[in-house]
This record gives C-alpha cells, structure tokens and sequence, in this order.
C-alpha cells in the first residue's frame, strides 16, 4: 500500500490517488468506481484537502522527529493523525454547534480503548469545553435535547482515566458535582453507570475527594446512590453503586458517618438477603466497615432483619462472606449486646452456625472470634429450652 500523493473523490463518495483514478477512467476507459463498482455519470475529481493536509502532516512529523518528540504522545502514524484530526475537529464542532449530539458521539468513538486519543482531549481542554455544554443545557431542566446531551457527556467524561490533578479538581469542584449528582438522580441507565464510573475513578485518585467536596454534596451524593441500589435495576448497576459505597466509606469517616445518616445500613440489610454472590459479598463488607463505628452497630441493631439477613449468608455464600458475617455478628455482640440481639442471634440460627465454625480445625481469625462470642454469651444461650441439646453439651464442655 502506497501513500496518496494527491488524493481526490469521485462521485460516489471514495477517493482515490489521482494518477490511479485517471488511469481506471481515462486510459482503461471503466465508466464504474473501483471500490462500489456502481456507474459514474461524471467523472470530475474532487480534491480531498482535508486528507491531503494529513498526509502532509504526517510526513512532516516522520521527516522531523525532534519536532514530533517534544510533543507528548504525538500521533506518528497516518491513523493517528486522521483520528487526531477527527477528535479536535469533533471537539470544536460541540463548543460551536447548536447540534452536538453526533460530535459527542464522534468524540466517544475517538476515544474508547485508546489511551493517547484520551491524553489529547484532556491537553485540549477537553473537560473544560463539555463542562461548558453541561452548564449551558441545565440552564433549562425541561429540555429534554439538552439533558441528552449531557447523559453523552458523562459518557465521554467516562473514559478519561482521571490521572492528572488539574482534572481532578475540576471536577471536584462543587458545581461538576452538583451536575454529576443530576445525572445521577435523572439520568438513564448509562448515564448513571458512567456518573458512578466517574465518581469512582475520583474516589480511587484523591484520597481526600470527600473533605473537597463538602458535606452538602456528599449527603446527596449518597442518597442518590442508595436510591440507585434500592430500584435493584441491574446487577451491573448495583456493584458499581457498592463499589462506589466502598471507597466513600473506606477512606473517609465523614463518608462513613453521612452514609449511616442517610440510611445505608437500612438499605443494605434489606437487599442482604436476595442478594447474588459477589453482591452478598459486597454488601457484608460495607456493613462491616458501618458496624467499626458506634453509630453503625447502633443502627444496626435498631434493625429487625440485621441479625436474620447475615445469619442467613453464613456458611451459604462463600468463606469471604462467611468470614465477613462473622466479624459483624462480633462487632454488635461485643459492643451492642443487648438481649434481643442476643435472642435473634440463637432464633435466627447465628449460633448454631457459630458452633459449626468451631468445628472446623485451623486457627484463624475468624475462629478466634467465634471462641471469645460463644465464650462471652454462651451462659446465656444455654439457658434457653429450645437450645439444641448437643450444643448445650458442647458449651458445657467449653
């Protein structure tokens, strides 16, 4: 395959080389397009200025390549170019144009699983100029064109790796999370998988996301996002929103003490039980993380399916989950232990389950658990007449 030296189009739409066209039409006398074969009525030669400029480009870029270098990831092949061209062009055409919906969607495109085409729209100013589309179509909620717009801008937004720290805090900023926090609440299923993409990639590249975006927005930001696991749409949907949950209350106690607030424990109980395995695993998880902190095993134990619905995973989902389960039924028996707690935890099965572990022969810390609770509560337990016999045997013997 040879470079074009002077590229042109014919009719239907394909260019060709010159040289190559005119010797098809003119010396071979075919009257058809080589690629489509359908019949040319005219054979005038348009000449593709646009293409010819990349190819110019492009070899310039080879014949100089100190030039090129001082560029970070400088396209060097002539793919690189025309898509590097298509993107900016793309770019400049949704900052200008009233009709921006196939600009973004040219952008996108541009983009997906190609690394360099994400470096460049951020060095352009990529995020700067669809944040400007966001704040331009929200001026009018009722819009329903505009909104669209925005749900494929959080698209886009979605595939930027989110490394470099003038685009963090842009994005931080509590104007971007308010209009994340729209999309989250209004946006369609895409738009919502990709606002949590991009909240989530926020989460992982500052450990200090929470502190910078304000108490205001973090309580709506979890609200939406327990609001998203409670419509139980998918499952995609509902590990991206745990993943997300995760991170909040991992790496900040604010997150921590503002999810419990606005009812996570609440709502992760009641989806605990129905939940598949590595939702179940999740789940467990994030309510051991709550139950580390007073106000988390407090509401906790306020709920009547908290101990039932972790009962009812031990032993069933995985070790994972069953290691997890074990820690939380620690945590609120230790701190919280009120008779209730303690009843639902013989009535609802926990106990025997617990006795169970004990049988299993290695020293691990979820046993060592397990030894200090049965220790702690056992006298209690035993009391009960509906107390299996061979565990009352046991506890009597321990």
């Amino acid at each position: 395959m040879e470079l074009m030296e002077d590229p042109v189009t014919v009719a239907t739409g394909v260019t060709y080389d010159r040289k190559s066209i005119e010797r098809w039409l003119f010396v071979y006398k075919k009257g058809t397009c080589p690629a489509t074969m359908q019949s040319l009525e005219k054979t005038e030669l348009t000449p593709n200025k646009l293409l010819k400029h990349m190819i110019d480009e492009w070899q310039r870029s080879i014949a100089s390549p100190s030039t090129s270098s001082a560029t970070v990831s400088s396209p060097t092949t002539l793919s690189e170019i025309i898509l590097h061209e298509k993107l900016i062009s793309a770019l400049a055409d949704v900052e200008s144009s009233p009709f921006k919906m196939a600009s973004l969607r040219t952008l996108k495109a541009c983009m997906e699983n190609n690394t360099s085409m994400q470096q460049e729209f951020v060095r352009s100013g990529g995020i700067q100029t669809l944040a400007k589309v966001v704040a331009q179509a929200m001026l009018d909620p009722n819009d329903f064109t505009a909104f669209q717009a925005c749900e494929e801008v959080v698209g886009v937004l979605s595939l930027i790796p989110l490394t470099d720290g003038d685009s963090i805090s842009f994005l931080l900023k509590p104007k971007r999370m308010h209009q994340l926090m729209v999309m989250l609440q209004r946006g369609s299923f895409d738009a919502r998988l990709n606002t949590i993409t991009i909240l989530t990639k926020l989460a992982q590249a500052d450990q200090n996301w929470i502190e910078s975006i304000g108490h205001k927005h973090v309580e709506g930001m979890l609200k939406s996002l327990l609001e998203v696991l409670s419509d139980e749409a998918t499952t995609k949907l509902s590990a991206y929103t745990l993943d997300l949950l995760l991170e909040v209350v991992a790496k900040s106690k604010i997150g921590r003490l503002k999810a419990i607030e606005t009812g996570a424990v609440c709502v992760l109980i009641e989806l605990l039980p129905d939940s598949a395995r590595h939702q179940s695993e999740q789940i467990l998880l994030m309510l051991k993380r709550l139950c580390e902190c007073a106000e988390g095993r407090a509401a906790f134990s306020e709920h009547r399916l908290g101990i039932a619905s972790v009962a009812k995973k031990m032993l069933r989902v995985s070790e994972l989950g069953t290691k997890l389960a074990v820690k939380i039924l620690w945590l609120v028996c230790s701190f919280y232990p009120t008779e209730r707690i303690l009843d639902e935890m013989l009535a609802f099965g926990a106990v025997e389950k617990l006795i169970g572990l004990l049988h299993i022969d290695n020293r691990s810390s979820t046993k060592e658990k397990v030894i200090k609770m049965v220790r702690m509560h056992g006298t209690f337990w035993r009391q009960y007449p509906c107390f299996p016999c061979e565990l009352r045997d046991y506890l009597k013997c321990n």
